[in-house]
Formats: C-alpha cells, structure tokens, sequence
C-alpha cells in the first residue's frame, strides 16, 4: 500500500472506531489516537519530502502511486504530493488535531458529531494527495457533504437556513466544476485522468480553454470566497459549531484556491493569461469588500467570517499574478489564515461557551476575568493585521512583493487596491480587541466566569505556536513551497 493512502485510511479506520465506540472516554480516545496519528504522518511526510528534494528527487511529483479504478472511463486512483501538498496535509492535520480538543466536551450526539467531522476530514486529505481529476472531485464532495448536517443539527442561531443556503451554493459551483473537469479530459484527448499526464500533453484548444476556465475557476472560486459568489461564507460560519468553524475556514476554503491554481490555471494556461483579469478584479473587490464588511459586524463570528472573505480572496488574487513570488505568497497566506481563522473561531467559541453571546456591543472587560482566553485573542489579532513575527506578515509581505512585480498600470492598481485592505483590517481588529477586552465589565454576570480549561488550553496553545513559527522561521516552508510552485508558473507562463 502507498505511504500516502495511509492519509485516507486512518480516517477510515477512526469511522469505524467511532461507530463501535459506546461512552464518551472511548470517543475521545478514537478521536486523539486518529488525530495524532494523522499529525505525526504529516510530519514524517514532511520530513521525508525534505529529504527526498534534498537528495536530488527532481520528480514534480513524488510518491506517486497509480492503481485503475474504473477503466470504462479511464478513471485511476492516482496519489502524489509536491511542496503544495504537504503544506496543505500539514495544515489539515494541524486542524483535526486541534479541532478535537476544541469539540471535548460538545454536547449532545456527540458520536454523530465526530463522525460527520471525521468524514469530512477523510474528503480534505483525500483531496490533497490526488492527482487524478475524478478522484480529486469525488473528495472534494465528500468534504462538502458533511457540512449541512454538521450546521443544520449541531450549529447555532438560523442554523438551518445557513446550512440550506452553504450546500446548495456549494453544490451549484461543484455542478460547473463537474462541467469543466470532464471538458478538460475530453479537449486533451487524454487516456488518463491523470493532471501531470494532462499538463505534459498541453493540448486542450484555446477555444475550448476559454470555455472550460471560467467554469474551473468558478466552481472552485465559489468555495474560496470569489465575489460575488461568497454570501453562503458569513452565515456558514456564523451557525457552525466551533470546530467545523475551525476546519471550514481553515482548511476546506483552502480547496477553492488549491484547485483554482492546479487545476484551473495549471491545464489551460492560455486561457488563465486571456481571462485572468476578470477573475483578478472580482478577487481585488473580495480583499477590500470582505475587509469593510467586517467592520461594520457586530456578532465575532461575522467579522471573522467577512475577514476570511478578504483574506481568502487575498489566496485567489496572488494566484492570478502568475508569478513564483506571489503563488508562493498565495500558499503562505492558506497556510497562515488557516492557522489564524482556526485559532480566532477556536477562542469565539471559548468566549461564546461562558458569556452565551457573540455580540461585541454585550462583552467587554474580558481581560481581567479571563486573562489566557484574552491574551491568545490579542495575539490572533495581530496575526490577523499582519504584525512581522507572525505568519500574516510573512504571508502578505510575499504576495503584494509578487504583485509589485507586474509594471504595467492595471496589475499595479489593483496591487494598490488590495494592499489598502491591510488598514482596514488594522483598523477592526484593533476596535475588536479594545471594545470587548479591555476597559469596566459592564455585565455583573460575566464577572463570575472562569477562563480556559485544559482541554481549551491545549488547542490554542497548539495553534499560536505554529502562528510563531510560521512568522519567524518561514524559510524551509517558502523554499519547499516555492520549489513546486515554478514548474507550474513556468507552465503557465510558457
């Protein structure tokens, strides 16, 4: 069996411990044993990505496997990873793990719930290490599905509603993705599936390009937020229990962009350097649109959500500058709002478990009743504003640096106009921070509330750790990143 299968069958093996599992000890015990396994694989892939580049592995992709799974049609469960992937595998398994700690003591079903979270989980891992066209889309709904049931039973607020409207939003841009994919196999007269073997032919038609683009990046656009296509994002996150929070802003967005860039832009680049520019302006409104809406919330998951917009549409933007600088810029910033939405939506959750409100006008003095929750707020804030030590510095610095690289009037403007959404953020973040954490509790009742318990403590903690690193030591990521980024900017630029 293929190293990376074990990606998909951990989480296979966790379902079936969860369905056999009777009690609550022996949930939790399936759901750490599972996460920490899948963070140690990640790592050890990590390790060994490293190595296998350093000792001279020039393969785009490695530890690839190929096994036929439905012939009729050509269809193979291929693996493969290259520096994108790992990153991303990396950051999943980050989420999972802490994810679990911040759902502890989640109440009621909670069975049902880990296994809906974990299924969900099997979609994004599988996603990130296929390289066939059909197996990717099929993890890809296998991601999604889960999403109505765990906001519909387990959320809060118009639950319902939000799920209702995430699913089928979702499922209108997977239908033109659907549409795309089978016009990408089909225009390159391809045997396989398989994305490399499909790039290397470079044979799809520009007339059919122009076709096929605007679906593939649309479909997949949809999912990382494009404008103005991301209504469904605010009230998804806003009902969504806080590890689902965690995991669909930190990780499942994360499927919009990664798919736009491999397979979108990667397979019909003639089309990506001719349509480009539509995409990149409903991008640049995304960044600075997303930034004003947050503004002018008033619940916290709202402004992280509408912050997620911007810093999602921020993703996509870099992606359409098409150069190695600002796609590598790109993957930083998944990674790095990854870790800070997850980090942001694990500490709402946190506060909104004691306070039993998300509305910023009804909190304010946390500081002094629950120091550790408050100081881990403050410090995702300043990740989140791009403060240099943290991973939003880095992530930012390296996308507007791509952008810059582009002479001409039209990239620079909208370079401009994107860069504006780093006041605008200052600007609510610090508001946020200054309106519910410090000053006089004006709330008698909040003064008997107790801060993190140990559970909580280890999730955030987890999460400003890698925050840190990422801001302080991005070279061995940026490099690895940067590597698998060039042969696919080369292609595009070709």
């Amino acid at each position: 069996m293929n190293f990376l299968s074990l990606f998909v069958l951990i989480p296979l093996l966790m379902l079936l411990g969860l369905w056999l599992a009777r009690g609550i000890g022996q949930i939790r015990a399936v759901m750490v044993t599972g996460a920490s396994a899948l963070l140690v694989l990640a790592g050890v892939l990590t390790v060994m990505y490293l190595n296998a580049r350093a000792g001279g592995a020039t393969n785009e992709m490695l530890f690839c496997a190929d096994v036929a799974w439905y012939p009729a049609l050509n269809i193979h469960y291929s693996v493969g990873v290259d520096g994108i992937s790992v990153a991303m595998l990396l950051l999943s398994a980050i989420i999972v793990f802490t994810g679990t700690f911040a759902s502890w003591r989640l109440q009621p079903l909670t069975k049902e719930y880990f296994l809906w979270f974990t299924f969900l989980s099997l979609g994004v891992f599988g996603f990130f290490i296929s390289i066939d066209l059909f197996t990717m889309f099929m993890f890809y709904e296998v991601a999604l599905i889960p999403m109505y049931l765990l906001i519909g039973v387990w959320g809060s607020g118009r639950k319902e509603y939000s799920a209702m409207k995430l699913t089928l939003m979702l499922m209108g841009g997977s239908a033109f993705l659907l549409i795309g994919i089978l016009g990408i196999y089909y225009g390159s007269g391809a045997t396989t599936m398989n994305l490399t073997e499909i790039a290397a032919l470079h044979n799809i038609p520009v007339e059919q390009q122009r076709i096929w683009f605007p679906l593939t990046f649309l479909g997949f656009g949809v999912l990382g937020a494009l404008f103005p296509f991301h209504t469904w994002s605010p009230d998804g996150h806003a009902s969504a229990p806080t590890a689902v929070s965690m995991l669909h802003a930190g990780v499942l967005m994360k499927l919009g962009g990664y798919g736009c860039f491999r397979i979108a832009m990667y397979l019909m680049p003639e089309a990506a350097n001719e349509l480009g520019w539509i995409f990149l302006i409903l991008t640049g409104i995304s960044v600075v649109y997303g930034a004003f809406s947050a503004c002018v919330q008033t619940d916290l998951k709202y402004i992280n959500a509408y912050s997620s917009v911007s810093h999602c549409g921020l993703v996509l933007f870099a992606i359409l500058m098409m150069n190695q600088t600002a796609c590598t810029g790109a993957v930083l910033q998944m990674l790095s709002h990854g870790l800070m939405t997850a980090l942001f939506f694990a500490l709402i959750g946190m506060i909104y478990g004691r306070t039993h409100t998300r509305d910023i006008r009804e909190l304010s003095g946390l500081m002094k009743i629950m120091p550790f929750l408050s100081v881990c707020y403050v410090i995702a804030g300043l990740a989140n504003l791009g403060l240099p030590g943290l991973s939003g510095f880095v992530a930012e610095m390296t996308i507007f640096n791509g952008a810059f690289q582009h002479a001409d009037v039209f990239h620079r403007t909208w370079t401009v106009i994107a860069c504006c959404s780093i006041v605008i953020t200052a600007v609510y973040i610090l508001r946020l921070v200054g309106k519910i954490l410090y000053g006089t509790c004006t709330n008698e009742h909040h003064l008997t509330l107790t801060d993190a318990t140990w559970d909580e403590r280890t999730a955030v903690i987890i999460l400003i750790v890698c925050v840190a690193a990422l801001g302080m030591a991005p070279w061995w990521i940026s490099g690895m990143i940067g590597d698998s980024v060039l042969p696919i900017v080369t292609l595009i630029n070709g």
